[in-house]
């Protein structure tokens, strides 16, 4: 295990410098329309995932690209790891993100956020975010965006109770696009909150979309029932070349799983 150690200290080190570089490289997209910015971010994403996998060995697989609906859409991803937000981004034409308002005060990378016009908000609003972020969301959607919302509201740690929120429906009602559910099982190489990185194999698969238009209850349990049922047979094939490579399972879940994740203030739900 030191040498994965070793690793993940290396691409740790190099993950934040490389980021640096792209902000550095974004700084003139400025004076650009947003597409050049989008270009820009995508290949920091796609260069992150290789960078994961010199360094440290993790492969990537993706599953289901041709269940991409083309034009504005909801994409639904399962959350356990940073990984996600930025290697799900090669995949859309104008990819959208919810965060809180104080990301976009960070110095460049925060300006960046503003000029690639994602919906930023003011947690301290309490019950009057969710409306906002519904009338965001559906006038960016309906613009022939692609809305990457985690219906979690936040990263769940592998093996945690999952905890979808009522949030995202909303959304959902109110967009009035399809609606394309994501399984993954990152959380077992990029863990939350912890500093190592393992190798092996992350798997994304996407899911079938779900039509617009469904009752805000049906569309929950389905999206829910077809994200959890395929990110735990991910993780299970995970853990099994897990076992393969080290002799066991690297304990990654610890005790944060054994509770169900508290909601987020100004998140979805």
């Amino acid at each position: 295990m030191f040498v994965i150690f070793l690793r993940s200290l290396i691409f740790n080190v190099l993950f934040y410098l490389l980021l640096v570089g792209w902000l550095i490289v974004a700084i003139p997209t400025f004076l650009l329309p947003r597409r050049a910015l989008i270009s820009v971010a995508k290949m920091w994403g796609q260069s992150s995932i290789w960078l994961m996998r010199l360094v440290c060995g993790t492969r990537v697989e993706f599953r289901g690209l041709e269940k991409i609906p083309p034009g504005p859409l909801i994409v639904a991803p399962k959350h356990q790891s940073m990984w996600e937000t930025f290697a799900l981004l090669q995949f859309f034409d104008a990819p959208l993100y919810i965060l809180k308002r104080e990301l976009t005060w960070i110095p460049v990378f925060g300006w960046l956020l503003v000029k690639a016009d994602m919906i930023a908000i003011n947690r301290r609003k309490g019950g009057r975010i969710l409306i906002e972020m519904a009338k965001s969301a559906s006038r960016e959607v309906n613009r022939g965006r692609q809305l990457i919302i985690f219906p979690e509201g936040t990263r769940t740690p592998v093996d945690a109770p999952p905890h979808y929120k009522a949030g995202v429906a909303q959304i959902y009602a109110d967009c009035d696009v399809p609606c394309l559910p994501v399984a993954l099982n990152s959380g077992l190489f990029w863990p939350r909150r912890q500093f190592m990185r393992y190798p092996g194999t992350i798997v994304v698969e996407f899911l079938d979309p779900l039509p617009a238009g469904l009752e805000r209850r049906e569309f929950l349990t389905r999206v829910s029932a077809a994200i959890e049922t395929a990110s735990n047979r991910l993780i299970a094939e995970a853990r099994k070349e897990q076992a393969e490579l080290f002799g066991r399972v690297p304990s990654v879940t610890s005790h944060q799983a054994k509770q169900a994740p508290k909601p987020e203030r100004g998140q979805a739900g």
